[in-house]
């Protein structure tokens, strides 16, 4: 009989992959609490909502009074809303100005220190805020009689700011995290063996390939990740441990204690590293193909004809770019044969050309996923860089604050984009970049090969976190996926106790082999004394 042709080998295998899925145990509609992040987190918390939803499930949202996003009423989920009378929200964009504002004036160590200051400053008022939030709830005792009386099966947050955490162990329910920050950072750091020889902490602008002074700048960066989490973040938490936890807790050991990590990353797009079982990688999960876009865009796209377009955008958080640097900016887009749609909100630009079209919105994934599409131009947050490896469009980043310059670094270092610092950006440098993102071939034929290696997957991200929330849900938790090793002090993780006892035991042997030796040694001379006289 000769081999079977390939194409059916593929069909069979396709087959047999749908039919394990849809064979997976059914979940009845559970009863789901939701405690999100606001600002761009929420976006992702959203869409993993949409498909809970979808599945059935029945999901209660806790929000504050003063939501930037998150709507007091939806079809998808209802509503607890938290009084809160102060918001970060002016807070963070003075944070933003400044930041760009320095970077712009040029980089120096009182700048870094400036910035980090501020950056830490800000974390702190957030968790401050929420702490007090959580306050509240514990010590509202009709309102923590509903939340109990509700049976929940689960408790979903994001544990970038932690009071959901710290609520899923005071209500006794199993928690699932939607995650890649936590309160001190980076989730890995938490939960899996994180060596910083050759994992760069997120903010030093490192790769995985590390000089010795590489390594050096990254355990500095590292401390500053414990000097936060010690004594900036976790004596808020630890205050409410000690108030109304029974035995007391940490929150990195809440952390820990979770039954599931859906982390938004993967393998395609992160450095290889040692992780843990309970760490579902659920990168990309938020993409999907293209829709059509409205016909008046369409329109504008295909007038684009050969050329293509250029899209950008900040991000979620920045609204318009310092005057001078976004002039320079609509001057090189005008010059340009593509044509461009760029999401600004600021003052218009005084040398705009007719071939850019500016929105206070775009359909991002859609255009990304729009044969026309040739460059995304972006600041590199983790969900734009994810649809943009997703549909294969290469990146030309111009990364303002947090993770997004490690982000575009992980791009650039596989050759699918090239980053600009906003210090750098003026109309040479930005024409210089655009040119040569566009024109040398491996650009997008590196992201495109990112976008294959992303898409060849068993099962899809979004069928993945759906997948363990219900397994969560099943199990009433997921312990037999958690390490102990967290509960060892560290001198035990280490085996420091371990090698000291065998140090001990050597040098004990050594000592009485040496003791002996020279008792017989002495005994020796003794005789041969005794037997000359």
């Amino acid at each position: 009989m000769g081999a079977m042709p390939l194409h059916r080998v593929c069909g069979i295998v396709v087959f047999l992959s749908a039919s394990l899925i849809s064979f997976t145990p059914p979940c009845d509609g559970a009863n789901i609490l939701v405690f999100p992040v606001d600002g761009s987190h929420w976006i992702n918390m959203k869409i993993l909502l949409e498909e809970l939803h979808a599945r059935g499930h029945s999901i209660t949202v806790m929000r504050a009074s003063n939501s930037w996003y998150i709507a007091d009423k939806s079809p998808l989920y209802t509503s607890i809303t938290m009084e809160m009378d102060d918001s970060l929200e002016d807070f963070f964009d003075v944070y933003l100005k400044e930041n760009m504002k320095a970077q712009i004036e040029g980089a120096s160590a009182l700048t870094f220190f400036k910035l980090t200051k501020d950056f830490l400053s800000m974390i702190s008022k957030a968790h401050s805020l929420w702490v007090d939030a959580l306050v509240n709830i514990l010590e509202d005792e009709n309102l923590i009689k509903s939340l109990m009386d509700a049976k929940y099966d689960l408790l979903l947050t994001d544990p970038a700011i932690a009071p959901g955490v710290l609520l899923a162990k005071y209500l006794k329910l199993p928690i699932v995290l939607n995650v890649r920050w936590i309160t001190s950072g980076e989730g890995h750091y938490a939960i899996a063996p994180s060596p910083v020889s050759y994992i760069p902490v997120l903010g030093s602008g490192l790769t995985d390939k590390m000089t010795f002074i590489q390594r050096v700048k990254n355990i500095f960066f590292y401390g500053i990740i414990v000097f936060q989490q010690k004594f900036m973040v976790g004596p808020f938490y630890d205050a409410i441990c000690d108030k109304y936890i029974e035995g007391g807790c940490d929150i990195i050991s809440l952390l820990q204690e979770a039954d599931i990590w859906l982390f938004r990353s993967d393998f395609v797009f992160e450095f290889p590293r040692p992780t843990m079982p309970n760490i579902i990688y659920i990168g990309g999960f938020q993409c999907k193909p293209a829709r059509p876009l409205p016909a008046d865009l369409e329109d504008f796209v295909q007038s684009a004809g050969e050329h293509g377009v250029i899209i950008m955008t900040l991000g979620s958080f920045v609204n318009a770019l310092p005057k001078e640097v976004a002039d320079g900016i609509a001057s090189v887009f005008a010059k340009m044969p593509q044509k461009v749609i760029w999401r600004h909100k600021g003052e218009r630009p005084s040398t705009l050309g007719n071939n850019t079209l500016i929105v206070d919105w775009m359909p991002q994934k859609d255009l990304l996923g729009h044969p026309q599409t040739k460059l995304f131009v972006a600041h590199g947050g983790t969900n734009g860089v994810q649809e943009a490896i997703y549909h294969g469009v290469p990146v030309l980043g111009i990364p303002l604050f947090f993770d997004q310059y490690d982000n575009l670094l992980r791009l650039q270092e596989r050759g699918a984009g090239k980053i600009i610092q906003l210090a750098d950006v003026n109309r040479r440098s930005f024409e210089e970049g655009i040119h040569e993102v566009l024109r040398r071939d491996g650009y997008r034929q590196n992201m495109q090969r990112l976008s294959r290696l992303h898409r060849d997957q068993p099962m899809a991200p979004m069928d993945q976190a759906v997948f363990w929330v219900e397994y969560v849900i099943r199990h009433k938790g997921a312990p037999h996926l958690r390490t102990e090793a967290y509960k060892m002090p560290w001198y035990s993780y280490y085996c420091l106790d371990v090698l000291l006892l065998l140090l001990t035991a050597v040098a004990v042997l050594l000592l009485s082999t040496l003791a002996i030796f020279r008792f017989l040694c002495c005994r020796a001379r003794r005789t041969s004394k005794t037997k000359r006289h």
